[in-house]
């Protein structure tokens, strides 16, 4: 890759991934194909993971990963945040969970005994497209709830009875730090903004057996318990704050030392990014162009795009309502 090529919006492809408890909704999001015949519960959108690693889809650097970006250009790609980290420390997804989830948890950075080397905790947040009647989202445990009681739970199969439950809609939001026990299913649709990290601790799986392997799922019930934060109770709903009405409505749906999350809705030319930081844009819905300069790049529902620093702010002009979330590095 050569360092004078300068840096741009660039756009990245969703990487699928089957999950038991997944389903086929994401179709209808996302441009890209479905792999045939198989359940897929995740779409990762943009991640700078070994493992699964998103690459440019347009423009000059097509086809190179968000670390060799970062490795050409640190501080035209993250700006400040260029002595803080060495990788992209976000990952975005879509998740399709017609199926419930496992009943989880996952840990805090404090957790260092719980983590693989190389891990990080993991934080996250949830913003609902789409829902059934049946639907569920099961977030924290009911207050004064202890590690017995979950241990009893696991044993009479009633572990539900001791979690808070709503049902979702769209648009609905719900932050969940590291610690929270939860899942959802029936049916959701959300968008999920996490740390960089993969470290999932099952604690319930609803004794099903997975049709692809034949067996049931491993559980890390003792690491689950550890990992709970039981002096969290119920997790409610966020309550959006208004920034601007005009000429969209900004609103910030979650903020954390880990990521901050704003809402644009409207159908009038807004901006977007800011000089000297690193911003990763979501289509929730509509289509238009981001403009930058004397470029113009069409974007559609379903797309994540990364602002480099060196970039900054950039135009959205829409071509009807759109819904656009600008995700940042606080």
């Amino acid at each position: 890759m050569s360092a004078d090529v300068s840096l741009y919006p660039f756009r990245f492809e969703p990487i699928y991934q089957y999950r038991l408890w997944g389903g086929r909704k994401l179709e209808n999001l996302l441009e890209m194909p479905l792999p045939p015949d198989v359940p897929i519960g995740e779409a990762w959108i943009l991640s700078d993971r070994d493992d699964f690693t998103s690459r440019v889809a347009n423009g000059p650097l097509s086809g190179n990963s968000i670390q060799e970006l970062i490795k050409l250009s640190p501080e035209g790609m993250l700006g400040e945040k260029a002595g803080i980290f060495s990788r992209y420390p976000l990952l975005l997804k879509f998740l399709d969970a017609q199926e419930m989830l496992s009943v989880q948890v996952h840990p805090s950075d404090e957790h260092k005994e719980l983590l693989p080397p190389g891990e990080r905790g993991k934080t996250e947040a949830w913003l609902v497209l789409e829902s059934e009647p049946e639907s569920s989202i099961y977030a924290g445990l009911q207050p004064g709830t202890t590690a017995g009681d979950i241990r009893h739970g696991l044993e009479t199969q009633t572990v539900a009875d001791h979690l808070a439950s709503f049902r979702p809609k769209p648009g609905d939001g719900l932050f969940i730090p590291a610690g929270t026990v939860h899942a959802l299913g029936g049916g959701v649709v959300v968008f999920e903004v996490q740390q960089n990290s993969d470290v999932t601790f099952r604690l319930y799986d609803w004794d099903r057996v997975d049709a692809k392997t034949g067996k049931t799922r491993e559980l890390h019930i003792e690491q689950s318990l550890q990992s709970t934060d039981y002096a969290k109770g119920p997790v409610g709903k966020v309550d959006p704050r208004v920034l601007e009405s005009e000429p969209v409505l900004k609103e910030e749906l979650f903020t954390c030392e880990f990521f901050r999350t704003l809402r644009n809705r409207g159908e009038k030319p807004f901006t977007v990014g800011k000089a000297g930081a690193l911003r990763s844009i979501v289509v929730i819905e509509g289509t238009g162009k981001l403009t930058y300069g004397e470029q113009s790049y069409a974007f559609r529902k379903g797309e994540v795009w990364m602002i480099p620093s060196s970039v900054g702010e950039v135009g959205v002009v829409p071509s009807e309502q759109v819904n656009v979330l600008e995700i940042e590095l606080p």
